[in-house]
């Protein structure tokens, strides 16, 4: 511990000695000063070290905006006819709204490394290619709706399995095929909100529902575009049921009873957890199938 007369010592104007005429305090002072040097140091290691490990914890979408200010690497291929949307709807559950509008086939499958076991289904990314001489150099916006489980997805880096119309929109104008016959890119890629232009969030029910079990797909949403969580509320009651994540964008309930209609329906977007309530979305007499567009949406 530094005593007040050895800090009063330490900080002294230094005195020569009448015998050497040198400095006796210098090497004090020097040792305190490395002293507090390397304490400093410390605390400076000790920042560094919480703070990295604090934003190393963090997707960079955890600040999703309209803006890509994140840009990453990735591989990209595409699937399908060269102006269609991939596969028939994709492993996320969408079914042929992946060729209709919003979506109207610019629409991606993802590897391992992003899918996220289907809860990143319906998230939202910039892409763009800059390597090869048909690449416009211009970022187009594409909608997770398929998983790509094999080949270069399965190589444990970010890869986009892009349908032919959205791998062709990153070409220079009339320079589409040219495109697609790479084959296989290396692009940039940044998650940005999803903008479907006002439409609203849309509730297709699972062809497997009955009165005592309940299924949907939960399309359009704007925003963080994929889902943390899913409750649903039954005729007169103030209880919210908690629905789970069946595959992809499917999200279902099971009670073991009958449910009573209307239904409404919260949503908890994925990464910034706002809560949006489409109130008696799903009216008496719904049918499996069936499609029951909300008046709501995140933006």
């Amino acid at each position: 511990m530094l005593t007040k007369p050895l800090i009063k010592t330490l900080f002294a104007a230094p005195k020569k000695s009448k015998k050497f005429g040198t400095l006796l305090v210098v090497k004090h002072q020097k040792a305190f000063m490395a002293t507090i040097s390397s304490h400093f140091l410390l605390f400076l290691c000790l920042l560094t070290t919480f703070f990295t490990f604090s934003f190393a914890i963090r997707p960079k979408h955890f600040n999703i905006s309209t803006v890509a200010t994140h840009w990453s690497t990735a591989s990209a291929t595409w699937y399908g006819s060269p102006d269609g949307a991939g596969s028939d709807g994709g492993s996320c559950g969408y079914g042929p709204a992946v060729s209709q509008a919003p979506f109207s086939s610019m629409v991606t499958g993802i590897g391992p490394s992003l899918y996220n076991a289907g809860k990143e289904c319906g998230a939202c990314y910039m892409v763009k290619c800059t390597k090869h001489l048909a690449c416009s150099h211009k970022p187009v916006r594409v909608v997770i709706t398929d998983f790509c489980p094999g080949g270069k997805c399965a190589a444990g880096h970010a890869h986009f399995d892009l349908s032919g119309t959205a791998f062709g929109a990153m070409a220079k104008p009339g320079q589409e095929k040219h495109l697609r016959d790479a084959g296989d890119l290396q692009i940039r890629f940044a998650r940005v909100e999803c903008d479907y232009s006002r439409t609203n969030i849309v509730f297709h029910v699972d062809q497997g529902s009955n009165p005592n079990y309940f299924a949907m797909v939960v399309e359009f949403e704007e925003g963080d575009g994929d889902l943390g969580g899913v409750s649903l509320k039954e005729e007169n009651s103030t209880k919210w049921l908690k629905m789970v994540q069946s595959w992809g964008a499917v999200w279902k309930i099971d009670p073991g009873r009958e449910l009573h209609p209307p239904f409404s329906i919260r949503l908890v977007s994925q990464y910034s957890e706002r809560i949006l309530v489409a109130k008696n979305v799903i009216p008496s007499g719904w049918k499996p199938g069936s499609m029951y567009r909300s008046v709501v949406n995140y933006l």
